[in-house]
């Protein structure tokens, strides 16, 4: 790569024409801050200008002139003379009292990355010799270091336009090849930052993946925005400033926010100081873009003097860089080590960075390694940095797909228990002539413990059966399942006789748990017999009927006893109520009961409303409602209403 480097740096010039390019030394020039239009003569008193390097402008001092006096009599013979400016802020170009150009807004500041202008200078312009170069300049963002020899002091260079084309050529061409290898990096980082977005998208409770994907995005942002700087493009100044300050922002709170969350930890209250300091810092450059030119450099200034002497904010991306460790602390604990392994890797690299980097600040007054290493720093760091996401992208994608062959396996055992509910919430009812039922079946979950049959005998009995197994969940509805096949082709039991045998299959399967069962038999004239295992009783005509409750399926062996029943006649348009204890056990927001109060206030409406009022009220429990109604003679039943209404909470 770099044998490529200097190669195209030796093609340059013969690709250019054989001109020499006039170098303007800053010992020729002198400055003065202030703004007056004057200074662009070709002859003025500079007796009050600066002559030395050292800039000690103040705060408020964003608008400077500089002087140049320098022999051009060379660009003459020249077929295209040119002048070039490199400077990072706007600035107007005078030579001999006219202006030839400029570049950026000299009243507001603003500029674009590309720093390297030429100016093409008309022959007459040239003038006596030797002539006067005036740079009128209004700093917004940069500007001179009070605390050191001046970095932005204008490079001015004269000749033959191809010649300076040449030249900026040749910068650019060395500053993106010093990006080149880091630029490789993050866009690898980039790639890498989508593949998690996606991750998370198909996977939304795991959030380290989101602040990993923001993180990486946000780092490609940040060498991307470089990149364009280096190349030179017409990048507005304006941008580059929001891109860092949202860009260092962004990062610094994903970053430590990923570290814990991979650590499956809750980040330390004081860990957020540092993003914080970070953020102020950046806040108040960004907002900078709302203030003029002057007030602008003034803030500017200030954030960047206060954070030389405080080194807060290198300080800050200290702690951040040292996250890995503290979230991931103490060693021994560690439950996902290569995982933990690669973010503390990855927190070395970044303090090796940072440390290097504290040296540069003028104040301390340590040697400047940041100077020396920079560049081979940064590509070791990208090296490192994605060699890193690359490794952690493997082994997030691997827990993934192991996540998603569980979620394969759940999703066959949701089928499965699918199946199961359908088994104790049939979608049809089989109903005898004369009758009209209706089912509202709510469970709490996906899999509920209510039960119910509907069938009509041999005999042309309509037999019913609702029940409630204790849990919830697949453990509840298999023991449902159980006692429903145990009742079932049981046609000459009477009702006592089929909670007694469901009772003995129970106890003989030994599965434990208990459950509640109403069983109720209607012949065609309308003789009802009721038997009840420790369930609700049920409503008619808005009252209880006066059963004898008994003891629940899976208590011990009544056999020799059986259950109580109970017989009634069903008049013509009686209504019969069977609820679970879903309905009286709901609960309101503040812990208040639905209760047997309410229960029977609404215990004349239909199935669907009695269940929906109690859902709406707080579900708390499966909720099912079986209502029968005996219908008059030569009345249709409804077969709308012959259908169980299954509605998952």
């Amino acid at each position: 790569m770099h044998k490529a480097v200097w190669v195209l740096f030796a093609i340059l010039p013969l690709v250019a024409p054989a001109q020499s390019v006039i170098t303007i030394a800053p010992q020729h020039c002198v400055w003065r801050a202030g703004d007056d239009p004057s200074w662009a003569a070709p002859v003025l008193d500079e007796s009050g200008w600066h002559t030395d390097l050292q800039w000690k402008i103040m705060p408020e001092q964003a608008r400077i002139w500089v002087r140049c006096r320098a022999d051009l009599s060379s660009l003459r013979t020249a077929a295209h003379p040119a002048i070039q400016i490199t400077v990072n802020s706007a600035h107007e170009l005078f030579l001999n009292g006219q202006a030839i150009g400029g570049a950026g807004n000299v009243r507001t500041g603003v500029f674009t990355m590309n720093v390297i202008r030429q100016f093409p200078v008309m022959t007459a312009v040239l003038g006596q010799m030797p002539g006067t170069i005036a740079l009128r300049i209004t700093y917004r963002f940069h500007g001179p270091n009070s605390n050191g020899p001046n970095m932005d002091f204008p490079i001015i260079h004269a000749g033959e336009l191809d010649a300076l084309n040449a030249q900026r050529a040749a910068v650019v061409l060395a500053d993106t090849s010093n990006l080149l290898i880091n630029t490789s990096c993050y866009f690898l980082i980039g790639v890498v930052g989508l593949m998690l977005l996606g991750l998370y998208y198909y996977d939304r409770s795991h959030s380290e993946l989101l602040y990993l994907s923001i993180l990486c995005l946000t780092m490609a942002m940040l060498r991307v925005s470089n990149l364009c700087a280096a190349a030179q493009l017409d990048y507005s100044s304006t941008i580059n400033v929001v891109v860092a300050s949202a860009g260092n922002i962004t990062a610094s709170f994903a970053t430590v926010l990923f570290f814990f969350a991979l650590a499956r930890r809750r980040m330390p209250r004081f860990y957020w100081v540092p993003p914080a300091i970070i953020t102020l810092q950046y806040f108040c450059q960004g907002i900078t873009l709302f203030f003029p030119a002057d007030q602008a450099f003034a803030i500017y200034r200030l954030i960047r003097d206060v954070s030389l002497r405080t080194n807060l904010t290198t300080i800050s991306f200290l702690a951040i860089a040292a996250a890995p460790f503290v979230a991931f602390w103490p060693y021994t604990r560690i439950a996902r080590r290569p995982l933990a392994a690669l973010c503390l890797l990855w927190g070395v690299a970044d303090l090796v960075w940072f440390i290097v980097q504290f040296t540069s600040n003028p104040l301390l007054g340590l040697p400047n390694l940041f100077a020396v290493w920079r560049i081979e720093m940064l590509d070791v760091r990208a090296f490192v940095t994605t060699c890193v996401l690359v490794t952690l992208l493997w082994l997030l994608f691997r827990d993934q797909r192991q996540v998603t062959q569980e979620r394969a396996l759940l999703a066959g055992e949701m089928q499965a228990a699918s199946q199961i509910q359908r088994m104790l919430a049939p979608a049809t009812l089989n109903c005898a002539p004369g009758l009209q039922i209706e089912v509202a079946f709510r469970p709490m979950r996906d899999v509920g413990g209510d039960f119910y049959l509907c069938c009509v005998l041999k005999d042309g009995r309509q037999r019913i059966l609702l029940g409630d197994v204790s849990g919830k969940g697949s453990a509840a509805a298999m023991t449902a399942t159980l006692l429903l096949g145990a009742g079932a082709e049981r046609d000459a039991d009477s009702p006592a006789d089929l909670l007694a045998h469901m009772n003995r299959v129970l106890l003989r399967t030994g599965v434990g748990g208990l459950a509640t069962c109403l069983c109720a038999d209607f012949t065609p004239d309308g003789h009802v017999t009721l038997a009840n295992a420790g369930h609700l009783a049920p409503y008619l005509r808005g009252e209880e009927l006066p059963i004898h409750p008994g003891l629940p399926i899976g208590i011990n062996t009544q056999t020799a006893n059986g259950y109580q029943q109970l017989s009634f006649t069903l008049a013509h348009s009686d209504t019969l109520t069977l609820i679970s204890d879903g309905v009286v056990e709901a609960r309101s927001s503040t812990g208040d009961l639905f209760g047997f109060d309410r229960t029977r206030a609404i215990s004349n409406q239909t199935a669907d409303q009695i269940a929906h009022t109690a859902q709406q009220f707080g579900q708390a429990d499966d909720i099912t409602v079986m209502t029968l109604t005996r219908l008059k003679p030569n009345e249709q039943s409804d077969p709308v209403l012959a259908m169980p209404a299954l509605a998952p909470a």
